[in-house]
């Protein structure tokens, strides 16, 4: 969320400095604005969740991303074989959902309007890697859990 509300931001600001034009019959400072403050309320959210999980003491994820992309395909796997359940699989089925929409030409928003076109693939886009990315960091925590603890079976 604090990533998509920076993205969210920083094309709204994009649109008030360097766009003349009316972006879909609507002038670009209101365009800007708008966009601005989603973007501003989006990290906002996205702080006081990432606040709230701390407090609560949840794991945080670890791994860089790579060891995050190299580990996606075990946790799938893992959920397949039954050894991994903290990932509900509703969640692996809205991934394979977001992925079609993002390669169907298929859209909310249409890309002919500028800039707000794509607002609706960067957001799918970036909920898809936020999310992935954290579950495959937790998958990588619980991996080193059940690998560090003896008598577990890996």
């Amino acid at each position: 969320m604090v990533v998509f509300g920076a993205v969210l931001a920083a094309l709204g600001l994009t649109t008030l400095l360097a766009r003349d034009a009316a972006v879909a019959g609507m002038s670009p400072a209101l365009v800007g604005w708008v966009l601005l403050g989603l973007g501003a309320v989006s990290a906002a959210i996205g702080l006081y969740r990432n606040r709230r999980r701390k407090l609560r003491g949840e794991p945080h994820p670890i791994g860089n991303p790579i060891q995050r992309i190299k580990a996606l395909p075990r946790l799938i796997r893992a959920m397949r074989n039954g050894q991994y359940s903290e990932l509900p699989k509703s969640r692996l089925a809205l991934w394979a959902i977001s992925l079609v929409y993002l390669v169907s030409p298929i859209d909310f928003i249409p890309e002919l309007l500028p800039i707000i076109g794509v607002t609706d693939d960067a957001g799918v886009l970036v909920w898809l890697l936020t999310t992935a990315s954290g579950a495959s960091g937790r998958y990588l925590l619980w991996e080193k859990k059940h690998r560090d603890t003896p008598g577990e079976p890996s």
